[in-house]
């Protein structure tokens, strides 16, 4: 599989890993998220080279490797430790059902680490119809790695889960309701803005509008449209004291009409851009994974 028609990269050079994880062993309502990677890697052939909010192309500059397909827990940590992935390189985990941001956190976070966990659902349960791996229990799992929680966009959510949120000081909680207020908007991106250390972003497709993103499993009324994830993205990446650890997107289900994993593929290409602009990576040497390749 490849990134935009690109060539891998070996693991040695490459700036960029992204881990299509095809893992669905939970899901409670309409299933598919196991073809989501193959499907997100697909629509990126149809985005432009050229990411025209910061003005430049990114894979000129930056070299990505497409990992093997995994679908299943065990080949995580094998996975992970066959690439270096430091401080200017990034991980991108393409699911795959929620369930596998805490496999993931686990091999690659620090404890006491931040998560951004965007999501329609709060998925702080411990278990889930007696599954204690559910794909409603990750922010659950991510508390107990030791690790605080920004979550925001959530809209549907068990009386339990809202006890825990009022009473845990690592959770860091923005409504979907609550969004729309501008002030509480731009409360939450300024705690976007004055984060510190190692960050993950989880980025569950649910919590975006249906009409933005029809193919997911759990759909909610209300929503993130595209220019709130970009805006979250160009406040989160100005922030220079965060160290981004990795970045997951999840819970999509390819549509019939290609809407869904075109707006993931295209969120995929904006967070690879600003990241690499973040590192600086447009001031140097042109030797990416574009630079490769013939195009028009």
């Amino acid at each position: 599989m490849q990134y935009q028609l690109l060539p891998n990269s070996t693991k040695d050079a490459a700036d960029i890993f992204i881990l299509p994880f095809a893992y669905e062993q939970t899901v409670s309502a309409k299933g598919g998220t196991k073809s989501a990677p193959a499907a997100i890697l697909d629509a990126t052939a149809q985005i432009e080279y050229f990411e025209e909010d910061l003005l430049w192309s990114p894979m000129k500059h930056l070299s990505v490797c497409v990992l093997p397909m995994i679908d299943r827990y065990e080949e995580v940590m094998t996975t992970l430790k066959s690439c270096t992935i430091d401080n200017n390189k990034l991980l991108i985990t393409l699911g795959g059902e929620h369930s596998i941001t805490p496999m993931i956190t686990k091999q690659l976070l620090h404890t006491n680490s931040t998560v951004i966990f965007l999501d329609a659902h709060a998925d702080l349960r411990s278990s889930y119809k007696a599954d204690k791996y559910s794909h409603a229990t990750p922010a659950y799992h991510l508390l107990h790695q030791g690790h605080k929680i920004v979550m925001a966009g959530v809209r549907s959510m068990f009386e339990a889960e809202y006890q825990t949120i009022k009473k845990n000081n690592n959770i860091t909680f923005f409504s979907d309701r609550a969004l729309q207020n501008p002030k509480t908007k731009e409360e939450f991106l300024k705690t976007l803005a004055t984060l510190q250390g190692d960050i993950y972003l989880s980025i569950d497709m649910d919590v975006f509008n249906p009409a933005c993103v029809p193919g997911v499993g759990t759909p909610q009324p209300g929503g993130f449209d595209w220019y709130e994830i970009t805006a979250i993205l160009q406040t989160l990446f100005s922030n220079n004291k965060i160290n981004l650890r990795g970045v997951d997107i999840v819970e999509m289900i390819p549509d019939d009409f290609s809407i869904s994993q075109t707006f993931a593929a295209k969120l995929l290409q904006k967070i690879i851009s600003h990241w690499g602009k973040s590192k600086n990576f447009d001031n140097k040497e042109m030797a990416g994974s574009q630079m490769l390749v013939e195009y028009e």
